[in-house]
């Protein structure tokens, strides 16, 4: 008998054309938005009203939520609302609180009602938390394996255009019109996507989703765990961006020790870093599309490795301007096909029945390097120099590449997973 061939890998206009894509799209625009009210465009309100440093670092904690959301994420799993499907019907119940709490936060002056303005920032980060649960569910359950990459590519360029509009636009609005306008203007934009989330598809149902709260804490866990090289799979979550992490920790004292300005490093970076972000993720998912997630995994995670050694040719080099703008480039743009590359792992880990608590947890884990680098990163900065600290940041990358290739039978066989999906 003669086995059978794999199916052809469809073309990129071919997938572009889903609505499936283009309701993950808009769905990141929806989890970006509320996302710098807890962040940076709530610290320039507070600002403006002459609160102290001291008041504004204390009311950064109101996103703490995000830190926290998997403690929850099991209950999307288990219970659905009587209306519109199992994911979408909490997503769109979830804009319309936020649009309400949004503008429920411009009937306030952080001058006159700060525990109030605290207390409603802090309720956009839990529902803004809990909406981005439901939403990475969603991508988890409808993107067909091959589509996982472009739908990592439209979740984050969806989130960052989002989260741009909600700081820069807003700060424009503010500077204008005040407050209150910039406010019920984010409050109007989530009305009009949530109105965007009655037109998606909603995810087929393929599997009987947990009978019990316990049973959606339990069996997530268990699914996770089964199965042969199902540890070495979570060892690959954490240890695949390790290099990109450690290179980043210290990313602004290195530049400032090379002699840049503040100013430099504020204008210069941010914008370079935004456009090669934007431009490695959509090249990400285009190109995984071709490649399959082992060789893009394989690839991407390679080209991140090589690209940390960039900032040590411009450690060695010193202040230089077109180096410092090149190495930013080549490193985003790595970092941004990185990332998509392991969001796409991310969904393929899951499972539809649990699908809102397990991309949860899995990207809580997936910072892991993120969050406790630091220490080591300005130990051995301070002790050996830059130049060796990205050299160690280069080698730091190759555990993670060699596990992609060590563990390419499993990977291969996670990016055939999951039945098709649709609405």
């Amino acid at each position: 008998m003669t086995a059978a061939l794999p199916a052809p890998r469809p073309r990129f206009r071919d997938v572009l054309r889903e609505p499936r894509m283009v309701a993950v799209l808009a769905l990141g625009l929806a989890s970006g938005l509320p996302y710098n009210l807890t962040d940076g465009t709530l610290q320039a309100w507070l600002k403006d009203y002459g609160l102290t440093n001291t008041q504004i670092g204390l009311l950064t904690l109101v996103g703490l939520p995000y830190a926290w959301k998997f403690l929850w994420a099991p209950l999307i799993d288990r219970y659905q609302l009587p209306f519109i499907g199992r994911r979408r019907g909490w997503i769109f119940a979830l804009q319309i609180a936020l649009a309400a709490v949004i503008a429920a936060s411009a009937m306030f002056s952080p001058l006159d009602a700060l525990t109030t303005v605290a207390m409603l920032a802090f309720l956009t980060g839990f529902l803004s938390a809990t909406q981005d649960i439901v939403i990475n569910a969603y991508t988890a359950d409808v993107a067909r394996p091959h589509e996982r990459g472009l739908a990592a590519m439209a979740t984050s360029v969806g989130y960052r255009a989002a989260s741009w509009f909600s700081f820069s636009i807003a700060l424009i609005v503010a500077q204008y019109f005040g407050w209150q306008a910039a406010y019920l203007m984010l409050a109007g934009a989530m009305v009009l996507l949530a109105f965007g989330t009655l037109a998606a598809p909603e995810p087929v149902q393929h599997a009987r989703p947990p009978d019990t709260l316990r049973e959606s804490i339990s069996l997530p866990l268990r699914q996770l765990l089964a199965g042969p090289g199902a540890l070495a799979l979570i060892v690959l979550l954490v240890v695949y961006k390790v290099g990109d992490a450690f290179s980043l920790r210290l990313f602004t004292p290195f530049l400032m020790d090379l002699g840049f300005s503040k100013a430099e490093i504020g204008v210069v970076t941010k914008t370079t870093m935004a456009v090669a972000t934007i431009s490695g993720t959509v090249l990400g998912g285009i190109w995984m599309i071709r490649l399959g997630l082992y060789r893009a995994m394989l690839w991407f995670g390679g080209f991140q490795a090589v690209s940390n050694l960039t900032y040590m040719v411009l450690a060695v080099a010193g202040k230089n301007h077109v180096l410092m703008i090149a190495a930013i480039a080549v490193d985003n743009l790595a970092g941004g096909m990185g990332s998509v590359a392991l969001t796409a792992f991310v969904l393929a880990l899951c499972d539809q029945r649990f699908s809102a608590f397990q991309y949860a947890l899995l990207s809580a884990i997936a910072v892991i390097p993120r969050t406790y680098l630091g220490v080591p990163a300005g130990y051995l900065a301070d002790r050996a120099g830059w130049p060796t600290f990205y050299l160690v940041s280069f080698f730091a990358a190759i555990p993670g590449i060699a596990l992609v290739w060590w563990m390419r039978r499993e990977v291969r066989a996670l990016d055939t997973r999951g039945a098709p999906s649709g609405g």
